[in-house]
């Protein structure tokens, strides 16, 4: 399910079948088009030159002329044509596999946008790979006493500085204390004065955790958790008498949630002193020496080394308040690679969902654009961002993997009066998005902030250490633009991971009439402390739909509300919560959410957990089946039978009785013919369809 597979099948271009260019099939409007409004069409080839004209698929030995060298000349030359008027029927770039190092972002501005019925697209040639990496091949290696070492000049002279390195494509770690598991805060510390009000920058902890004498102080730093999110800082002092290390910037926030309390926990990354294991590795910012403890069968004279020097990879540049857009580009079968992130010197710390973070590649004010069977991978901060104006975009047959942040975000955090500067309409469909969080573990796998009418649908998200999927970014039932957005098909698990806490797969917040929640698969979820569920509707969550959904194998409940208005859970199974099987936290005057005819099979745990009551005022239950596979009586809130729940106008018409799922103890939850769920009016869940489908 999990397998790796970039497919870059036969792609029609404006009517054209092509494979590395050659025409296939012309369409029957192509047939009758004439020449000049067809397609140009250039070639992008490592073995290519800037200097040639782009024609030629390969190079011509006998008459000096082929392909490009990169995708800025192909670029360059489509924006020429156009504004000569030579450019009638779009352009086609096909790109030749193999390695490409950008020396910049690649930039897509308004200039280089296509149209409906004639598009720009730079695509992948049939059967080949081009990958375009915004790193850099470290080499120079002298093998010393065990490991290598290389002097790399530009971080010597500080124009350069990375957290990630990349040995034959897979990831490798800096040093960190404790080796495994956490270490602990001893206790507060008061906040220098300039902080107090603001954040925190200091805690005390344990005698022989942290070394005031450790080599380059200010380049350890320190992840510290708290519940949802966790900072990453820079020690600027550490006061060993008094046990207390204090950083050179602080937490985002004085809120009780970002305090450094007693016992929360920590790690310490790229300590030198630390440096013992294979695969680990040490970059020295004073000296520029890099030191590789090489794993075995590794060779320095063979083993590819690339260390991430670009922030962004690729950038659509349009301009909102000029009402500029980058419209009608498609990029087909391309590979990202190895996009930097730098801990700024005052650290990070982020509120949530590593809002604040940037992206490999960014756009704003991008329209109609589609990204198709691309790979983004090796990156410090999220994969893809769509910001400010991005409407109508489409992220299909792509994958997003070993990220120091999250997948995708859209959508901004500001409420936003204009209406031309919301992101909306954008569809990301069948996509893995996998290895998540790996600086920041905050990060999720999609984002949706102040953006409606989005879709998100059969994606594969896995191994992050918090939510999945997230949408809306308000609290409470003030204004929110995060309405009418579907999350629907996708297979979420191996979530939080007991890193973090108060999360779940799905993640809804604000008022949001018109979000469904449609057909997810959502398990093992595990969170640290508190609030690990499948479907969550946090504060203020509103006017939502979620139907037809899978929750299991969670820690804290398959389903969860917070607090809100009018919701409805219906036709869903929540199994094997290990706290309880359904919460709701704050009991309001006002119906928070309906459920009916769902499925809910549990044991060794309560049904109901926090502040379900049964007030009909608050939260109705009717024609739901119920079942506990541990042979103890099934009970309701308060510890009520059945009778006594009835009584209170709950679940008139439910029923206690084994639902009859085929397997449900090897995941298998098709329903037997004869379960009296359907009597209920429950419909089958088919999973038939549900995350992402390579096969196709």
């Amino acid at each position: 399910m999990h397998e790796k597979e970039l497919r870059v099948p036969l792609k029609i271009a404006h009517g054209h079948l092509i494979a590395c260019g050659v025409c296939l099939l012309p369409s029957l409007n192509q047939m009758t088009q004439s020449a000049d409004t067809q397609p140009a069409r250039f070639f992008v080839s490592p073995d290519g030159n800037d200097a040639w004209s782009g024609r030629r698929e390969a190079p011509s030995p006998g008459n000096p002329d082929g392909p490009f060298a990169s995708l800025e000349r192909a670029r360059d030359e489509i924006r020429k044509l156009k504004t000569t008027g030579a450019l009638k029927g779009g352009a086609t770039v096909l790109v030749r596999g193999g390695f490409y190092f950008l020396k910049a972002p690649f930039t897509l501005a308004p200039e280089d946008s296509g149209s409906a019925d004639a598009p720009i697209v730079y695509a992948a040639c049939q059967g080949e790979k081009p990958v375009f990496s915004g790193g850099r091949r470290v080499a120079g290696w002298k093998a010393v006493n065990g490991h290598w070492e290389t002097t790399l000049p530009d971080v010597q002279n500080g124009a350069w500085y990375f957290s990630q390195l990349f040995v034959d494509g897979e990831p490798r770690t800096r040093p960190r204390l404790p080796a495994h598991g956490y270490y602990f805060v001893a206790g507060e510390a008061e906040s220098a004065a300039e902080a107090q009000g603001r954040g925190f920058d200091r805690f005390a902890f344990w005698p022989g955790d942290i070394g005031a004498g450790w080599h380059n102080l200010g380049d350890v730093e320190v992840l510290a958790f708290h519940i949802w999110s966790a900072s990453r800082l820079r020690p600027a002092t550490v006061d060993e008498a008094a046990h207390v290390v204090i950083f050179t910037g602080g937490t985002c926030s004085a809120a009780d949630w970002q305090k450094f309390l007693e016992g929360g926990r920590y790690i310490i990354e790229n300590v030198r002193e630390a440096l013992r294991e294979p695969g680990q590795w040490y970059l020295d910012r004073q000296s520029g020496v890099l030191t590789y403890l090489p794993r075995p069968g590794e060779d320095p004279n063979k083993t590819q080394v690339i260390a991430p020097h670009l922030e962004r990879l690729v950038s659509f540049t349009g301009d909102v308040a000029k009402r500029a857009w980058v419209e009608h580009i498609s990029l087909r079968g391309l590979t990202f690679e190895d996009a930097n992130y730098a801990l700024p010197q005052a650290g990070h710390s982020s509120p949530q969902a590593e809002v604040d973070l940037g992206a490999a590649l960014e756009a704003v004010g991008m329209r109609n654009c589609t990204l198709e069977h691309c790979a983004v991978t090796h990156v410090g901060e999220y994969a893809i961002e769509l910001g400010a104006g991005c409407k109508n975009n489409r992220i299909l047959d792509c994958e997003f993997t070993d990220m120091g942040a999250g997948g995708v975000k859209i959508g901004e955090t500001n409420l936003e009066e204009d209406e031309e500067a919301v992101a909306d309409h954008n569809v990301v469909s069948n996509c893995l998005i996998e290895r998540g969080g790996r600086l920041q573990p905050g990060a999720v796998g999609v984002w949706i902030g102040q953006s409606p009418e989005n879709t998100v649908e059969h994606n594969t998200i896995y191994d992050l250490y918090y939510t999945g999927i997230s949408v809306g970014w308000s609290w409470g039932y003030g204004k929110s633009l995060a309405h009418h957005n579907t999350i629907a098909f996708n297979d979420i698990s191996r979530i939080g991971q007991g890193v973090l806490s108060d999360m779940g797969g799905i993640y809804m917040l604000g008022a949001g009439p018109g979000n469904v929640v449609d057909h997810n698969l959502i398990h093992d979820v595990r969170s640290f402390g508190y609030g690990g569920w499948g479907i969550y509707f946090d504060e203020g969550a509103s006017g939502i739909v979620a139907e037809n959904n899978i929750a299991y194998r969670t820690k804290s409940a398959g389903f969860h509300q917070h607090y809100g208005r009018d919701n409805v859970v219906r036709n869903n199974i929540f199994a094997f919560g290990r706290e309880a099987q359904m919460m709701l936290t704050r009991v309001e005057d006002h119906l928070s959410f309906t459920a009916e005819r769902n499925i809910v099979l549990w044991k060794d745990a309560p049904l109901f957990g926090l502040n379900v009551t049964g007030s009909a005022s608050s939260d109705k239950f009717d024609y739901n089946l119920y079942w506990r596979s541990d042979g103890k009586p099934v009970r309701f809130a308060g510890n009520q039978t059945l009778e006594q729940w009835r009584a209170q106008d709950q679940d008139i018409h439910s029923l206690i009785a084994d639902p009859l799922f085929v397997d449900p103890l090897k995941d298998d939850y098709r329903l037997k013919p004869d379960s009296p769920a359907f009597g209920l009016g429950f419909h089958p869940i088919d999973l038939s369809t549900i995350g992402r489908h390579t096969g196709q």
